[in-house]
């Protein structure tokens, strides 16, 4: 993700506070055009790993898609839905593995 310049990137850890997954990838992209570009060198790249998505979520032009692999859930957001939704606030008690910046 971060080749494909996105920003803020966070790893959290939810498995001591959550059974919705294990981890959420959390990270910004400033046009839909990287949007695109980081979403479409992730799957490729997990894909190679023999891994699919369980669900996808979201549209290009909504600020928000999200990427559903089981135990670990991609959020990439528009700055503007990442500032709105504070998803680190509402999982402020999750360990942060990585964040960067």
């Amino acid at each position: 993700m971060e080749e494909k310049q996105a920003e803020d990137i966070v790893l959290l850890d939810l498995r001591q506070v959550s059974i919705l997954a294990d981890y959420f990838v959390i990270c910004s992209a400033t046009t839909e055009r990287q949007t695109r570009a980081i979403i479409d060198a992730l799957s490729e790249d997990i894909r190679k790993e023999g891994v699919r998505p369980l669900h996808v979520e979201g549209e290009m032009g909504s600020g928000w898609l999200l990427v559903d692999y089981g135990s670990v859930i991609v959020h990439v957001f528009a700055p503007v839905q990442r500032a709105y939704y504070q998803l680190e606030g509402l999982w402020q008690h999750a360990a942060m593995v990585v964040k960067i910046q």
